[in-house]
């Protein structure tokens, strides 16, 4: 009927038939089936639901004034297909059929489509029309998907209608269970908290369409943590449900959380997660020490500032709800103990304030208090939120050092009083129990000059006088030992002032000369003097001034005391000079006013001075009127320098001459000795390690002290004994040359031993070269070559003709004896 319709109507229209296999009430669409094809009834076209499909007629309308209006016709509008998602059946799912009127089942039509999945998801059969579905769908994946249909011609593929879009909707099934994306969860909730305190939300999320049907409306349920929390099924909140909670009991609790798709009913999916809830601490705890009374000891030798004990309150809260302030708040002991908290063990720190005597009181008692700072006013009716406890200290006996009577002592003595001398007594005592007798002495290192001595009773006396004026006051220690006890000592100081007596006298303030002119005025103060006094000056001494008895009556000069410890000299004359005399000695005596009175005669020094009109000193000096005319300072310079570089000139050639050398001897070519040294001075060899200074032998007096003269000869000869004779020349006996030599040299102390036999014992051992001693030759009676010293030239022809001489002596002795 519709197809007549639009043929009528002058149209082709593209008739679209939904079947939905199974699916009519998913969709929500009230279709009347026939074989499951869907069919439209023209007359109900007026009121369709948006998901049919609709035929629009072509009508003419009249409008005003006789105007005609026309509507065009349409071919079939649609909106969407639907399709289940997740469908595992064996064949493709029919998502719907395409139609068009002009279409007379001849197969001249071909149903074309395009789009998203278009071959792939979705396929269509160009014949009939049907949609199927290949593939499974997704809705989490994608929700939708947009096609395009066309009807062609199959045999030109020429559009026999306009292209037409629609939607396929993928229809959703609950088949995501509910996630929690941020588990596991942390909370925290004060303990003591009201029932129904929020504590956390938990929310989880279903992958579902919200929008259809229950699979993603969710239900929350607790799972565990009953009875303490539960939770809100619709928004997830967790709450506290169970009353005064308490931390100190317990601190955390394990809770798991069930959120439920389709509202929870039977054959929803389910997700859980866990939510760890801590307890935080308030305080609600007072302190609590553990002991009501605590008993300690401390023994009287400790000192101020000393520990003597601890105690500590314990409270079960934490932080600063947990902190402890500490007081003393009675006692018979506040005066002598003292209470401080430590600030990393957070107990109380019982200190002495002062030292305690056994002997004078032996047990104190304290209270101290313990109490919370930081109190919370929701539970300030479970107070008092303090405790107190007892302390009880004992002192404990000690040996002390003897104590003093008094903390220092000061005495007075007068100075020059003699050896023995009492100054003062200090006392010490024993203050234990057994109050045993006390010895006293004086630390050497106070009183290294040893001016005092101390008795077994504590006098303190001189041992020699004492001078003020050397040391006025003497500051010394004496220190009181224990006898019998462990020799703890106590130092005390001792201050002794030396009095002073009047036993300096008066001299002058300053011993400078007085200058006056030559041309002063009889009568006119030159100096005014003053004296002072080592002895202790008091506010009543003075000096009293005169002139010494034998310048009494002088004609120079006069003094005037002034009768205010000072004096003025004044000139009776005129006329000095300095040419006849420049200096005047004016003694003056001078004395004091002290018991007994001291006196003293000081020189007063006035030297007379050439002076100007107004009487200003030019020169007080007398030489230049005594030295000769024409001879002036700048010539006694000159005269001395020239002095000083003759000198210079005589002590430099004096020390060249010293540092010439002159030859020992003069070398004569007959003397033999000489010539056995020349050749005789050889190294030691290699192994000699300590050279030998030949100077020794060449000079052995200078090492004594003794030095020959070389430029004269003697003035006593030694003459040659008796029965020793130089023997010839051409003597073939070297042993009787050598000892004659030896003689001579032994007794002519002039002589330098340059033939001592020492030499020859300094001849180093494991020489290449051999030895060229002719001594050892003839002692161990080695035979000997000796024809070559016949080539070595005229200065050992000597040695030549001697050991020459030597072996045919020795021969002819040898041949007579075998004859």
């Amino acid at each position: 009927m519709a197809a007549r319709i639009a043929k009528r109507q002058g149209f082709g229209l593209l008739r679209v038939l939904l079947v939905l296999l199974g699916v009519s009430v998913l969709c929500g669409v009230a279709l009347g089936t026939r074989k499951g094809h869907a069919t439209l009834d023209h007359r109900s076209h007026r009121h369709r639901h948006p998901g049919h499909l609709s035929l629009h007629r072509h009508r003419q309308r009249t409008g005003k004034e006789g105007q005609v209006l026309h509507r065009s016709k349409r071919g079939w509008v649609w909106n969407q297909f639907f399709v289940i998602e997740e469908y595992t059946g064996p064949d493709p799912v029919l998502v719907g059929r395409l139609h068009s009127d002009v279409d007379k089942g001849d197969g001249t039509i071909k149903y074309i489509l395009s789009g998203e999945g278009a071959g792939t998801i979705f396929v269509i059969d160009d014949k009939t029309g049907n949609i199927h579905a290949t593939k499974t769908l997704d809705r989490e994946e994608q929700a939708q998907y947009t096609l395009t249909a066309q009807a062609v011609a199959r045999d030109t593929n020429e559009p026999l209608e306009p292209p037409s879009e629609f939607i396929v909707k993928v229809q959703d099934i609950n088949d995501n269970p509910p996630e929690f994306l941020h588990g596991p969860y942390y909370a925290r909730v004060p303990e003591m908290s009201n029932v129904g305190t929020s504590v956390m939300q938990v929310t989880a999320t279903d992958a579902d369409d919200p929008t259809y049907g229950n699979s993603a409306r969710l239900v929350y349920s607790i799972l565990q943590g009953q009875p303490y929390f539960s939770v809100e099924p619709q928004t997830g909140i967790i709450r506290t449900a169970l009353p005064n909670m308490d931390r100190e009991a317990r601190q955390e609790y394990d809770v798991v959380i069930q959120a439920k798709d389709m509202g929870g009913h039977m054959g929803g999916l389910s997700g859980t997660t866990e939510v760890k809830i801590t307890l935080t601490d308030v305080n609600d705890n007072p302190p609590k020490f553990p002991q009501s009374v605590y008993t300690m000891s401390v023994s009287e030798d400790k000192v101020a500032g000393e520990e003597v004990g601890r105690l500590k309150a314990k409270d079960s809260d934490m932080g600063d709800n947990g902190l402890v302030n500490y007081r003393l708040i009675d006692g018979d002991g506040m005066s002598m103990f003292e209470l401080s908290t430590n600030s990393e063990t957070r107990e109380a720190v019982i200190k002495l304030k002062k030292q305690v005597d056994f002997e004078t009181k032996r047990s104190y008692t304290l209270k101290v208090e313990g109490s919370n700072p930081h109190l919370d006013p929701r539970f300030l009716a479970w107070g008092p939120y303090k405790d107190e406890a007892t302390i009880k200290i004992s002192v404990e006996d000690a040996d002390e050092p003897p104590v003093f009577i008094a903390s220092s002592y000061t005495f007075e003595v007068e100075e020059n009083t003699p050896r023995g001398t009492p100054v003062g007594r200090v006392h010490a005592k024993d203050t234990d129990v057994a109050n045993n007798p006390v010895r006293y002495m004086i630390p050497r290192y106070t009183d290294v000059d040893q001016f005092f001595s101390i008795s077994e009773d504590g006098m303190i006396t001189t041992n020699r006088p004492l001078d003020r004026e050397t040391q006025p006051w003497h500051n010394i220690s004496v220190s009181a030992t224990e006898i019998g006890g462990h020799h703890q000592d106590t130092k005390v100081r001792v201050n002794i002032k030396v009095k002073d007596v009047n036993d300096n006298a008066p001299e002058f303030a300053t011993n400078n000369e007085v200058h006056m002119c030559e041309s002063v005025a009889p009568g006119k103060v030159i100096e005014t003097v003053s004296a002072v006094d080592k002895d202790e000056m008091a506010h009543r001494q003075h000096f009293t001034f005169s002139l010494a008895p034998e310048v009494a009556h002088n004609q120079n000069f006069s003094l005037k005391d002034n009768r205010d410890s000072t004096a003025s000299i004044y000139v009776l004359r005129k006329g000095f000079s300095r040419l006849t005399q420049d200096v005047y000695y004016l003694p003056i005596e001078i004395n004091d006013n002290g018991f007994p009175s001291m006196s003293s005669t000081n020189t007063l020094t006035i030297r007379v001075c050439s002076c100007d009109s107004k009487d200003s000193i030019l020169s007080c000096n007398v030489e230049p009127y005594v030295l000769p005319a024409g001879l002036s300072t700048g010539a006694l310079i000159a005269i001395l320098a020239c002095i000083v570089i003759l000198l210079a000139i005589v002590v430099l050639f004096v020390a060249l001459r010293r540092q010439k050398k002159e030859p020992l001897i003069v070398f004569e070519e007959e003397d033999i000795r000489e010539n056995i040294i020349t050749y005789d001075d050889e190294g030691g060899g290699e192994e000699d390690t300590e050279a030998f200074d030949i100077a020794t032998l060449q000079n052995p007096d200078g090492a004594n002290g003794f030095l020959p003269r070389k430029d004269i000869k003697p003035e006593l000869q030694y003459p040659i004994r008796p029965g020793v004779g130089r023997p010839a020349p051409n003597s073939v006996d070297v042993d009787d040359f050598i000892k004659t030599r030896i003689a001579e040299a032994d007794g002519d102390p002039t002589a330098p031993p340059y033939d001592s036999i020492q030499i020859y014992g300094y001849e180093g051992r494991g020489s290449l070269a051999g030895s060229l001693s002719s001594l050892e030759s003839v002692t161990t009676e080695s035979d000997l070559d000796y024809d070559y010293l016949q080539s070595w030239g005229p200065r050992f022809r000597k040695l030549a003709d001697l050991y020459g001489t030597k072996d045919c002596s020795v021969l002819d002795e040898d041949d007579g004896e075998d004859s």
